[in-house]
């Protein structure tokens, strides 16, 4: 990569915007979809929590490969060893080195390979973050990072219903991308010196005073920073530093001082954030409208549907009303993808994706092809989410029923209501190709398994009410059989995207099978019995005219009137 690490500070460039720069962002998974609700994993002070608990572990670990599985973490952080696994299950879908064994584990492999130490400290020291406050609501960046709070602002906002909430006029407040992004940028600013001496050994007979920092360590920082826009493409941090880029690959890189490293990073990150404080800035003082990509989350209009690119290797779909939406994976060059504020439609994502985040949106059905990594769906009511995925977080929503196609137990935390799981109910032609690019696998459908944990979430701003931390979250009901029905994805592309897909791979369970075949068995029947009724043309029509009464009835009462949005031209 030729680009200089940092921005020019020089006063004589002429046009510093055209100079091509890169600079440190924070990895947004472990923030987004890295945070569980465990109680025991809040730290009021982490660098104090975490220095024994280290230490503890790393004498339980493998002294070669310091590996972690979950009867030692179990046993260090005095949690069930259900918990302990979700821990691994979480980091392995947020890790950075994707060459490492855990990301792409079999289930029954997770225990014997276990969590690098590392990566699983800098997970635990990460769970205290909070989310950034409704903008009305924080006087900085840093505001949200005292832990815990609460207030009148966020109980208000917890008695609002998902759609009222993204309805309100609380809305225009919500944190846009680079809000987020600042908040991040300031958590890491502020927890950083803790985070390297985590990371770093003592010098031998200098004691605790002197740290220093291998590249191995340095890399380990990946977790939580980048550099460049491309996500876990970027540029590699031990070549965006100078103090470990030229190292001979032959050679162990020199053991470079704590101090440097922490000065040098703390350097760049304050470039990054004066960069996206002049962009809000220009955002907030210049013209409303155009292609911003840092939308607030909940205020694109209800009647301009949109897909922006994002920089940060991310499409966001946002404000699609009364239509349908679809994508595929020749539309998506983006590894994740957002759908934000969409009500009363049909959105179609049929593509390969790593993370996908489902938010703020109401009486509509969305279909994720296939997510390797996870998914959050959170702040929804009375939605239809059909998904294949490794993994997925339903967080404060309301109504909605999942169709599920998941490695993983699903995973309910926060303030939920008459949630309703169903076994996977349709196919595309291309499914088993993307299931099997992103390493879903069709044999393991855990739908029925929820693990729901805390009734708040502690991480979220927006559903914080005093003194019921510790409820658990209502758990999601299993779909009636009787009721369970295919979902028919419309065949727009034929010829154009030809897959080896002809029916859903995921088994059916029994139950849901013979529902399955009975109803098609009923169909066929009735189908049968209409065409030898000995009817005069008349009460053909008046029959005719009674069944659409009754289909019509039936497509508005099972919300099945959205399908007929496909039939209808964008």
């Amino acid at each position: 990569m030729s680009d200089p690490m940092e921005p020019s500070t020089s006063k004589s460039d002429p046009n510093p915007i055209i100079s091509p720069i890169t600079l440190l962002h924070p990895r947004r998974e472990p923030f987004e979809h890295g945070l569980l609700p465990i109680q025991k994993l809040i730290f009021t002070d982490p660098l104090q929590a975490l220095i024994p608990l280290k230490q503890k572990l790393a004498s339980s670990s493998s002294s070669s490969t310091h590996r972690v599985n979950s009867d030692a973490l179990a046993d260090a952080l005095q949690i069930s060893s259900e918990h302990a696994r979700l821990i691994l299950d979480t980091l392995a879908s947020v890790l950075h080195s994707e060459p490492d064994r855990l990301v792409n584990a079999h289930p029954d492999d997770v225990d014997s390979v276990g969590s690098d130490l590392s990566d699983l400290i800098l997970f635990l020291y990460i769970q205290s973050y909070k989310r950034l406050l409704p903008r009305s609501h924080k006087d900085s960046a840093a505001v949200a990072d005292v832990w815990p709070s609460t207030s009148a602002f966020d109980g208000y906002l917890s008695a609002l219903s998902p759609l009222q909430l993204v309805r309100s006029n609380t809305r225009r407040f919500m944190p846009s991308q680079a809000d987020e992004e600042a908040h991040q940028l300031s958590y890491l600013q502020k927890h950083l010196a803790n985070i390297i001496s985590l990371l770093s050994e003592p010098v031998e007979g200098e004691g605790e005073e002197s740290l220093v920092l291998t590249m191995e360590g340095f890399e380990h920082l990946g977790f939580l920073i980048q550099f460049g826009d491309k996500g876990s493409e970027g540029i590699p941090l031990s070549q965006a530093a100078p103090f470990f880029a030229n190292s001979d690959p032959d050679m162990p890189a020199v053991p470079v001082p704590a101090s440097q490293v922490l000065d040098w990073l703390l350097e760049n990150i304050a470039s990054s954030l004066e960069h996206i404080t002049d962009k809000i800035s220009a955002k907030e003082n210049g013209p409303q409208g155009g292609s911003d990509q840092d939308v607030a989350m909940a205020d694109a209009s209800s009647s301009s549907a949109r897909a922006s690119p994002s920089a940060r290797n991310c499409c966001f779909i946002e404000g699609v009303s009364k239509s349908s939406y679809v994508k595929q994976a020749s539309d998506l060059k983006h590894s994740s993808v957002k759908v934000i504020n969409c009500h009363d439609s049909v959105i179609y994502i049929l593509a390969p994706l790593r993370y996908a985040t489902i938010y703020g949106c109401s009486d509509a059905t969305i279909v994720l092809g296939a997510v390797g990594k996870a998914v959050r769906v959170e702040h929804c009511e009375r939605v239809h989410v059909i998904i294949a995925a490794k993994r997925v977080c339903i967080a404060n929503c309301r109504e909605c029923l999942f169709f599920l196609g998941v490695n993983q137990r699903p995973l309910v935390v926060g303030d939920n209501h008459k949630l309703q799981v169903a076994p996977y109910n349709t196919f595309y032609s291309q499914l088993e190709e993307h299931m099997t690019e992103v390493g879903i696998q069709a044999t393991m459908n855990r739908w029925d398994e929820p693990l729901a944990l805390g009734a708040v979430d502690p991480h979220d701003s927006l559903s914080h009410p005093a003194g019921v931390s510790d409820a658990q979250a209502e758990s999601a009901a299993q779909l009636d059989p009787d009721q369970f029905t295919n979902f028919l994805i419309p065949n727009w592309f034929e010829g154009e995207s030809a897959g080896s897909t002809k029916d859903n791979p995921f088994p059916l369970p029994d139950a849901y099978l013979k529902s399955q075949l009975r109803n098609q068995k009923n169909l066929s029947e009735i189908k049968q019995i209409l065409r030898e009724a000995p009817l005069e043309e008349n009460r053909k029509r008046e029959l005719s005219c009674a069944l659409h009464v009754y289909f019509k009835d039936w497509l508005y009462a099972s919300g099945n009137i959205r399908q007929l949005y496909c039939l209808q031209g964008d």
